[in-house]
């Protein structure tokens, strides 16, 4: 198909999705200005906000394989929109319950949103592909998608830490409930579904492997939070977990038709891409809640923090996305100038100089904000690339399962970072908290525990440079995405 033929309707498809991002972006930016207020409404210490992230990050972990093949599969429509009634279900939820157990239900079921960038990306490389310029209209798509998404969260942070100043908790949880049953017909009207679809019938065995796998280590890691790192049963789950993941693994490679393809792993291209997928997770995701709550600890009653309000929270909040938007809207003409391998390997490196600037510069507003802009702008250009890398790098009728897949690696990295952080908030990694810090502060998190959050998303992003320097050098372009190399 000529490209101008094409350009018309994959363009109106591609700002419809843009509302889906921008509407996911609400999702992820509105709640984190209102953490605290939340841990208040329910009772509970701010070290167990990462229950919350735990929970959803682990439940999205075990929904975006299943939902990425189905994609492949019977649509990717036909998914989003199954993904986002049950999105629009649960956030309808959070505003009617004061029950810790409820609330976290709720909230990880939620989690069902996490699976609409992949599919996104799928939908748009399986409707570009017949013009033969799909790597580059794939890179641009998703660069708009996350500058909507990042725009989305930008609007919720400003909107959301405004709103918990003045209102009712449980009135102003209402808002993304009405944006995300607004984005279900935005859908159902406004998208198209792919034109090829694989066809098949979904690995169930695999799907229940992985699932089992993925409870078992991020159960394991969360016992061990609740017991400490002496819990002999936590580090038997996690094991349980490590074991199950390499029976998934060996079953998939004799399925003839497997829920995730493991021979991609060995693509000199892709493997490197998931494995800087899981990296980055723990920055990106692991790390959310506690920035948040930092910012609004009192340095005046702990010695350390912020002391922001919500209104000041979510402006530091917005600066970050804003640096986000930046280097999502830079990647494909960086990509373009510098190839995508040397552009994924630059965001990375923001990222982690961002990240270990914390060490020394976190004692005043303007340091944190300086630190954010640098990761931030690193983590954007992060999130359109990477979806993006792996659709060019895919098989054919495995992009949604390949996009799919830096999503979930993505994910258990920010699970398992997010049960790890919420230990070293509570003072037990590394033996309690710090003088004047957790126990002065009541509910506050140590302050050891977040110099470890720091040091720990900043030397993960710097083993994501290190890894994306073994990527062919012209890999994800259009002209690598013709023949995926090294998978057998």
């Amino acid at each position: 198909m000529p490209r101008s033929r094409l350009f018309g309707p994959l363009a109106a498809i591609v700002g419809f999705l843009a509302f889906v991002e921008f509407t996911s972006g609400i999702i992820q930016g509105y709640y984190t200005p209102m953490l605290t207020d939340i841990a208040r409404h329910l009772g509970i210490h701010d070290a167990d906000v990462n229950w919350l992230e735990g929970s959803q990050l682990a439940l999205s972990a075990l929904v975006v394989p299943a939902f990425a093949k189905l994609g492949d599969m019977v649509g990717h429509k036909r998914m989003l929109l199954i993904s986002t009634a049950v999105t629009a279900v649960a956030s309808t939820v959070l505003p009617f319950t004061d029950s810790f157990a409820v609330f976290l239900a709720a909230w990880a079921i939620q989690g069902f949103y996490s699976v609409w960038l992949p599919l996104e990306v799928a939908l748009i490389w399986s409707r570009s592909r017949r013009a033969g310029h799909s790597a580059s209209v794939t890179a641009k798509a998703a660069g708009l998608l996350v500058a909507a998404l990042e725009l989305g969260a930008i609007s919720g942070a400003l909107v959301g830490g405004a709103l918990v100043d003045a209102l009712p908790l449980s009135t102003v949880l209402l808002i993304p409930a009405a944006a995300v049953v607004a984005c279900f017909f935005v859908i159902l009207f406004g998208v198209k579904e792919s034109p090829e679809l694989a066809g098949g019938r979904l690995d169930t065995v695999g799907l229940v492997l992985v699932s089992l796998a993925l409870l078992a280590l991020t159960g394991g890691l969360s016992f061990l939070r609740l017991n400490g790192p002496a819990d002999l049963l936590s580090w038997g789950l996690v094991g349980a977990g490590v074991v199950l993941g390499a029976v998934f693994a060996r079953f998939e490679l004799r399925h003839p038709d497997p829920l995730i393809d493991v021979r991609m792993f060995r693509s000199p291209a892709l493997r490197p891409v998931f494995l800087t997928a899981g990296l980055f997770g723990v920055s990106v995701l692991g790390a959310q809640a506690p920035l948040s709550t930092f910012a609004r600890t009192d340095p005046e009653v702990t010695g350390y923090g912020l002391g922001t309000q919500g209104f000041a929270t979510s402006l530091l909040i917005g600066v970050y996305l804003i640096a986000m938007i930046v280097g999502a809207l830079v990647f494909p003409a960086a990509a373009r100038l510098l190839t995508p391998r040397i552009t994924l390997m630059i965001a990375a490196s923001l990222v982690a100089v961002g990240y270990l600037l914390f060490l020394p510069l976190h004692a005043t507003y303007a340091q944190v904000v300086v630190n954010m802009v640098i990761a931030g702008i690193g983590s954007g250009a992060l999130v359109a690339a990477l979806p993006a890398a792996a659709a060019a790098a895919a098989p054919v009728h495995q992009t949604g399962v390949a996009t799919g897949l830096t999503n979930s690696v993505k994910t258990v990295g920010g699970a398992i970072a997010s049960c790890v952080f919420g230990i070293a908030l509570a003072g037990h990694a590394l033996g309690g908290a710090a003088a004047g810090g957790a126990e002065a502060g009541g509910t506050a998190g140590s302050f050891s525990g977040y110099v470890t959050v720091w040091l720990v998303c900043g030397l993960t992003a710097v083993a994501a440079v290190v890894l994306l320097a073994f990527v062919p050098r012209f890999a994800f372009t259009d002209a690598a995405a013709e023949e995926p190399v090294g998978i057998r």
